[in-house]
């Protein structure tokens, strides 16, 4: 097992939000890796434990503590080999959460009562041999793209929303300095990029980052550095993700409002046909 616990530097925050915001501390990284669940549970947990209590799958904002997602509730009718909406741990499950892709949509792998290949074995019968779960039985991925983008709101609602961090568990990172997590302000500024630590063939590694205030609007997950598809050749590493961990989504204060309400017009499509949200 690989881990790592330390602060690095982050880009320069945007002036236009410095009066607006809280001063953004140097983030904290929580990373790891390992060949079971058992090789990275002590960094998610301290991760959990520095961002504090788990809150309830409920609409509103506690103003603190944190959320996760572990796939495994999504009920089969909206797993592999179905979509799973965009806005599900936004409107269904209320997390705060709203997905973005550039590729097709969005995928939940299935239970192995369901009659679908688990571990995403519907989309290529490899896959089962490549990726194992955290917390079974459940695996997500985008479709048509290893990139997706996950957007803040206040849990419930259409408020586009802040967090201090935000943490994924990854499995079958192969190549260093390929799967990664960037994270962007209200005015869509670049605060840091930060890579997972590989772990090889079907392990499982865990990114999580604090950037100590609510200063995040936006998170880029980029998982390996291809689709998942019916073919592969040896060169390509094919990373899924497990559990999500993030602090609770709150309001923007006053004056970063409109900042964050064009971050999600972007991120929505409606201001830039880069990325695409499916609903379902």
């Amino acid at each position: 097992m690989q881990a790592l616990i330390g602060k690095v530097s982050i880009a320069t925050v945007s002036v236009a939000l410095l009066s607006a915001m809280p001063a953004v501390a140097t983030p904290i990284v929580f990373s790891g890796s390992g060949s079971s669940p058992a090789g990275i549970q002590a960094t998610v947990d301290a991760y959990r434990a520095d961002l504090g209590t788990l809150n309830p799958n409920v609409p509103g904002s506690f103003g603190s503590g944190r959320r996760e997602i572990n796939w495994d509730g999504v009920p089969d009718t909206l797993s592999a080999p179905n979509l799973l909406p965009a806005n599900f741990f936004n409107k269904n499950s209320p997390r705060g959460v709203v997905f973005t892709t550039a590729g097709t949509g969005f995928q939940v792998s299935a239970t192995a009562a369901s009659g679908t290949a688990v571990r995403f074995g519907n989309i290529n019968p490899t896959y089962p041999g490549l990726f194992q779960t955290f917390s079974p039985e459940r695996l997500f991925t985008a479709l048509g793209s290893n990139v997706l983008d996950v957007d803040f709101f206040v849990a419930g609602s259409n408020t586009p929303a802040l967090t201090r961090g935000f943490g994924s568990v990854f499995t079958n990172v192969t190549l260093a300095n390929t799967t990664s997590i960037a994270f962007f302000d209200a005015s869509n500024v670049l605060l840091g990029t930060f890579f997972a630590l590989p772990g090889g063939a079907q392990s499982l590694s865990f990114l999580g980052v604090d950037f100590g205030s609510d200063v995040v609007s936006r998170v880029e997950l980029t998982n390996g550095n291809a689709a998942l598809g019916p073919d592969q050749t040896p060169e390509v590493d094919l990373v899924v993700m497990d559990d999500f961990v993030y602090g609770e989504p709150v309001s923007a204060p006053e004056g970063a409002t409109v900042m964050l309400l064009g971050g999600a017009l972007l991120g929505f499509g409606l201001l830039s046909g880069s990325r695409k949200i499916y609903s379902g």
